[in-house]
């Protein structure tokens, strides 16, 4: 036995459909979930990463124009205990990339990468260990922008200079992404991914080059 049965759309402001109820036949009723209806034309409901993407081009470029008009000074502000304010450079580097290495593997505790492990405060680990991480960065862009400016005499100086003026932007982007709504889902794992890969290369040129060179210290 069978009832009537009937629809009714639910729409936007526009006219644009968003979902179909079936109605007037309780024995059918919960079977079908609703039947979510695409996008607009205009895009509604879809995550754009246009502007994210354009502000980090934007902080990128903004930094390495000032790196290279910038005269450099060649003087930044030191730290006691540590011998030239190059040490503090790169043990402030280090450190970031530690931080950076705790927030992937908390990253993947999170969404059960790491098997049975995905602890409760995964989460909370993950977003200390990032703002800490990037608070290390600041001093060390300050140093290198006013202290030393963008440096290209050498092929490793280059590649560092190009790579400490992307973090900044990669990180712009990720930060903008991150509260955006109907974003897919790859966007955020790719663009973390992006900054984590371009921070270890910052210190790969930078701090691990300076300890296989000139030995551990401060």
């Amino acid at each position: 036995m069978s009832g009537r049965r009937r629809t009714i759309a639910d729409t936007r402001p526009g006219g644009q459909p968003v979902n179909v109820r079936v109605l007037g036949d309780p024995l059918n009723a919960g079977l079908a979930p609703p039947v979510q209806s695409p996008p607009g034309p205009d895009g509604a409901g879809r995550g754009s990463l246009f502007v994210p993407l354009l502000a980090g081009a934007a902080v990128t470029v903004a930094m390495g124009a000032y790196g290279r008009y910038h005269t450099p000074t060649g003087i930044a502000v030191n730290v006691a205990g540590f011998s030239s304010p190059l040490t503090v450079k790169v043990w402030l580097g280090t450190g970031a990339a530690v931080f950076a290495v705790v927030q992937l593997f908390s990253a993947m505790a999170m969404w059960g990468r790491l098997g049975d492990f995905s602890p409760a405060w995964a989460g909370t680990v993950h977003r200390w260990s990032g703002r800490v991480a990037f608070l290390l960065t600041v001093p060390v862009a300050v140093h290198c922008l006013y202290a030393l400016g963008f440096v290209d005499a050498d092929p490793r100086a280059l590649v560092h200079s190009l790579l400490g003026c992307l973090f900044f932007g990669a990180f712009t982007t990720k930060m903008l992404a991150l509260p955006k709504p109907g974003l897919a889902g790859w966007v955020l794992p790719v663009v973390g991914g992006v900054v984590f890969t371009v921070l270890v290369g910052v210190w790969l040129t930078s701090s691990l080059w300076y300890f296989a060179t000139f030995g551990v210290g401060v």
